[in-house]
């Protein structure tokens, strides 16, 4: 495809967008996020919004997503839904990983989240409501940022697994079996550097506004959160998008430690042929199940 036919398709799609968005209401929650917006704007700095701001969002975000998770496994009626029921979560096991965490956050990632500032000025990133993209936009670029980051994490996650090498990184992050949400970031610090530059590279292809940042920060951990749930809990809306990985397929790496490489998608494991344990697994539980139903 020409690259003239490939800006056609996308202005095309850019206008049929416009048009849909005409017919759509008014968003109610648009006018408190605009006057928080430019209240943030008006009494704080870039700086502090860019470094302060991203830590507050990423902070916040990762722990109100690992609630539920962690709630669930207070509530009975909700262990059918467990996938592997034989592994429950632990007191020990969870305040090990809630340390480990800090570390990371504190210790790992935030002096990347501090170059934030920094990296908006270089590359004059605006900040003000007026530059801010149109929701529809946003939702392309937090999917173009998937897309590059899923192919980032399968390739380096597979090496990673790499018999030399897995037991000096990565072997961390597989000391849980049976993940649960907030086993997400568990990591080694190289792992957390070296997956973790994933995230970053859809923000330097896509970012033209300071809040793709924080879009990307909460999508990216909504589906990190959710793969490493450990529930497998009906009605997931995030199930509705296609080729979307979910809890029972990175369960099944956790819990098997080869297959299964891809963050977000599963269209890597397909080509590569890397899901077909995971495939003959499934099969052999649907088959299980069938016979005790009849």
């Amino acid at each position: 495809m020409a690259p003239n036919d490939s800006t056609s398709i996308l202005s095309s799609a850019y206008i049929a967008a416009e048009y849909i968005d005409t017919f759509l209401p008014d968003n109610p929650l648009q006018p408190p996020f605009k006057y928080a917006w430019n209240f943030m704007i008006d009494n704080y700095t870039k700086f502090q919004i860019a470094t302060w701001g991203s830590l507050l969002v990423h902070e916040l975000i990762y722990f109100i997503f690992c609630l539920p998770g962690f709630i669930f496994q207070f509530l009975p009626f909700l262990q059918k839904y467990k996938i592997q029921q034989d592994k429950p979560e632990t007191w020990e096991s969870q305040w090990r990983c809630f340390k480990m965490l800090l570390f990371n956050h504190f210790c790992i990632q935030f002096p990347l989240i501090f170059g934030t500032y920094h990296f908006t000025e270089y590359f004059n990133i605006p900040y003000d409501w007026d530059a801010m993209p149109r929701w529809y936009v946003l939702c392309a670029q937090c999917f173009g940022c998937a897309v590059i980051e899923d192919a980032w994490h399968y390739f380096l996650h597979r090496i990673l697994h790499h018999k030399r090498i897995y037991k000096y990184i990565h072997k961390v992050h597989h000391e849980f079996t049976s993940p649960f949400g907030m086993q997400a970031e568990y990591a080694h610090p190289l792992e957390t550097l070296i997956l973790g530059a994933g995230f970053f590279i859809g923000i330097m292809v896509f970012c033209n506004h300071i809040v793709l940042m924080w879009a990307w920060v909460m999508v990216r951990l909504l589906e990190t959160i959710d793969v490493h749930s450990g529930y497998d809990i009906p009605l997931n809306p995030l199930h509705l998008f296609p080729f979307y990985a979910g809890a029972r397929f990175h369960d099944f790496h956790h819990m098997n430690f080869v297959g299964n490489y891809a963050s977000t998608f599963t269209w890597w494991d397909r080509i590569f042929n890397t899901d077909s344990q995971y495939n003959n697994y499934r099969d052999k539980v649907k088959g299980k199940t069938e016979k005790k139903t009849k």
